[in-house]
């Protein structure tokens, strides 16, 4: 079975937004309340990525992942949040519930690391669910530490705290 990575079209993105629903659902559900996963529905992820790519598209990337032709992935990265020149945020690594354990994940961070480091930047940055220690062991065996900035937001009626975490590129 193919794996292949390839730049995001228009075309792909309302299939982004069901598989960023279905991966935020299996990802999350363990520690956060069903009605704070209900919303927004696929359709409604979709067009929120369809929205925010007609706006960032100069200056972010998503890459998306398929095998054997069916989309089972996708990363998206762009600027800092914090405007640092030197360093590009990792806004997004999401898969297909059935695609974790099968390095899917990991080609996409690699992929992410050298499309940020071609961009010139020098460190990367990501905020990730301080609950979610599946993907938290992911990042940090990729090279990733936690730095000592936290913030808290909402999912739904449900407030989270999410942890930066940094690497060198």
């Amino acid at each position: 079975m193919t794996l292949t990575l390839r730049p995001a079209t228009v075309d792909d993105l309302m299939p982004v937004g069901a598989l960023h629903q279905r991966s935020r659902v299996a990802a999350y559900s363990s520690f956060l309340p069903a009605e704070a996963l209900a919303d927004p529905t696929p359709e409604a992820m979709g067009r929120y990525w369809m929205e925010r790519w007609s706006w960032e598209r100069d200056d972010h990337r998503m890459t998306v992942a398929e095998r054997d032709g069916r989309l089972v992935g996708f990363s998206y990265l762009g600027p800092d949040d914090a405007g640092d020149p030197a360093t590009g945020l990792l806004n997004a690594i999401h898969l297909e519930p059935d695609e974790r354990g099968r390095g899917t994940g990991r080609a996409l961070m690699v992929d992410a690391l050298d499309a940020m480091r071609a961009r010139g930047w020098s460190r990367a940055v990501l905020w990730v669910l301080a609950q979610n220690r599946p993907a938290r062991a992911f990042y940090e065996g990729g090279g990733w530490t936690p730095t000592d900035a936290r913030r808290d937001e909402h999912i739904g009626p449900a407030l989270v705290s999410q942890l930066r975490y940094a690497r060198p590129l």
